[in-house]
């Protein structure tokens, strides 16, 4: 089983309630950090992971790791499903997404659940559609959790994630180190005033698998046609699948 418990941004341990109430508190400046911090790329990553479900035409979809559900809009903006749940551990980051929705009129598509990722509330064979933007690296066992996404995904649906990950070539894999460890926790750190968030977040990028091993741990998952696209010299990666 993979596992992901040893990176834990806290120093006392990684318990479900202390990563949930780290992002409770960077949820208010979570989406400043987000695009001014990925130099506003990821808006670009996420509508290239979207992409590949629109010739699909989904109608029901599940968001994991939904956060303030900037990837659960542009889904239903971009795929116009019948209905769409953005589901995540953190009330704060949703009663933010929950704003958004409403000012947008989406609140007829869009709806927001609390869920342990690991073990979804959902029946087997409910979506056709599951995505991830930016939060399965917080799994703490990967593999559970992609199991509870397969499982809810109706045979034949699609997966689409996006993750950051590490450049594996010269001269990016260097100077994202110097990014990750350097700027990334310090300006996180201004911003959002929690001083263990963003090195939390750099830790899981370097723990996280990637590549070939990420298709693996998918493929025993249960998924099958899974394939991987490095974006922007390999600081992100599109993880593709179907069940």
């Amino acid at each position: 089983m993979y596992q992901q418990e040893r990176i834990k941004p806290y120093n006392d341990g990684a318990k479900a309630a202390q990563v949930e109430q780290m992002f409770d508190n960077i949820a208010p400046t979570y989406d400043t950090l987000n695009h001014r911090l990925s130099w506003d790329i990821d808006r670009r990553w996420r509508r290239k992971a979207i992409r590949e479900l629109v010739p699909y035409a989904p109608q029901t979809v599940l968001d994991i790791a939904t956060g303030t559900g900037d990837f659960a809009i542009l889904s239903a903006q971009m795929l116009q499903p019948r209905q769409l749940v953005g589901a995540d551990i953190s009330e704060g980051m949703m009663e933010i997404g929950r704003k958004k929705v409403k000012e947008l009129g989406l609140d007829g598509v869009i709806t927001f659940a609390k869920e342990d990722c690991e073990q979804l509330s959902f029946a087997d064979d409910t979506f056709d559609a599951v995505t991830a933007a930016f939060g399965i690296r917080n799994f703490a066992h990967l593999d559970k959790g992609l199991r509870e996404m397969c499982r809810v995904l109706r045979p034949g649906g699609h997966l689409s994630i996006v993750e950051l990950t590490t450049p594996p070539r010269f001269p990016m894999k260097q100077l994202f180190w110097v990014y990750s460890h350097v700027v990334l926790p310090v300006y996180g750190r201004l911003v959002s005033k929690d001083r263990s968030a963003y090195t939390y977040l750099r830790r899981t990028i370097e723990a996280f698998p990637q590549g070939e091993t990420m298709m693996t741990i998918l493929q025993k998952a249960g998924f099958r046609e899974t394939a991987f696209q490095r974006l922007t010299f390999g600081i992100c990666t599109l993880y593709t699948a179907t069940k």
